[in-house]
């Protein structure tokens, strides 16, 4: 019997399914600027989509970290129990300095951050089941497998969200993980290397971290880009891949690991798709997933330039505008809240959203 979850139960009503939490940002003492990542880049992402009246704070659902026991799911024990280690975390996020902090601070200003967008992957993944999409603002950490972490990825997110619907929500056993970010995702290679129920596409630079071979026997559909790979090329190649990934396999959810860091000029990913690239790409993916009416959870991965996060924001801003996102917002149970307080919230929302 699965255990008890409160990242399964149903967010209040009128969200959208955007997840988020202010929680996802990392920032302690300016360490994070050790690593190229923008620790701060998923509030951007809401700051720039308030500004564009696509969403206030009390429509999106607000994630939740993930506890023990949901890591549990997937992760081992012993694995958690090494993250109680600062020099193994410093390790996994690749910023030295933590190793030199006390254990319970890299839990709560490194960790926790990670384990709320783990969450918010997980609760995005029951979402994109009931409305048709969803996407977690963060998340996407898919270098790291059920026993070991790396790259930035310290939980499996994208594992935990597919584990969790298969075991827990009806009619679904079948998934389809298209990951567009730079680098290879190793780590949901590792974990469902012999599962026959996830298909997995993978389109990445071929020369870059992870390299990691073993993983690579995972992969259904295997695009390896060469260094400076440009957008028409690009565009094609998922475009083609795609569409021949949904045809070959039909899933019952499509989990979209949609790294930003193939922007040109990316210290780390190594190609060079332009801002209007990227946002053609979660398009031509959005509209194969929804034109075949097959649920789909978006998560934001890797990027690691200042721009990405408004590039990001452009993409789902550009999805609601191609009405990929669905026209309306389906309600979330309402709960106990009392008649006042649904008229009060209903006159909020008209004040607040732009309704296509």
């Amino acid at each position: 019997r699965p255990h008890r979850t409160e990242l399964y139960e149903d967010p209040p009503s009128g969200c959208w399914p955007i997840v988020y939490s202010p929680d996802y940002n990392i920032t302690f003492m300016g360490l994070e600027k050790l690593h190229p990542f923008d620790a701060g880049k998923w509030g951007k992402v809401i700051d720039f989509l308030k500004e564009e009246k696509l969403i206030a704070d009390d429509l999106i659902v607000q994630a939740r970290e993930a506890t023990d026991e949901d890591l549990l799911v997937v992760h081992t024990r012993r694995y958690l129990n090494k993250l109680k280690w600062s020099f193994v975390v410093a390790t996994i996020t690749e910023i030295p300095p933590v190793a030199f902090l006390p254990n319970f601070v890299v839990q709560r200003k490194v960790l926790k951050p990670l384990r709320t967008q783990t969450g918010g992957t997980i609760m995005a993944g029951k979402l994109a089941v009931d409305r048709g999409w969803a996407i977690n603002v963060g998340g996407g950490f898919h270098h790291c497998s059920g026993d070991r972490g790396g790259g930035f990825c310290a939980y499996a997110d994208i594992t935990l969200a597919i584990k969790f619907l298969f075991e827990r929500v009806q009619g679904v056993s079948r998934a389809t993980i298209i990951d567009l970010d730079a680098h290879q995702g190793n780590g949901h290679e590792r974990d469902f290397m012999d599962d026959p129920r996830v298909y997995i596409m993978d389109a990445y630079n071929r020369y870059i971290y992870p390299g990691d071979g073993f993983a690579k026997r995972a992969i259904k559909r295997r695009v390896e880009l060469e260094w400076g790979t440009e957008d028409t090329e690009y565009l094609q190649k998922v475009h083609t891949h795609v569409e021949g990934a949904l045809n070959e396999f039909r899933p019952d959810v499509v989990v979209y690991n949609a790294g930003t860091d193939v922007l040109d000029g990316d210290p780390l990913g190594g190609l060079a798709i332009s801002p209007q690239g990227i946002v053609k790409r979660d398009e031509v993916v959005f509209r194969a997933a929804r034109s075949r009416r097959i649920p789909i959870l978006m998560v934001t991965s890797g990027g690691y330039q200042k721009r990405t996060a408004r590039i990001i924001a452009d993409s789902i801003l550009n999805l609601h505008g191609l009405g990929l996102l669905g026209k309306e917002r389906a309600a979330c149970a309402v709960g106990s809240s009392s008649v006042d307080q649904m008229i009060r919230d209903s006159a909020k929302d008209f004040s607040n959203l732009s309704l296509q």
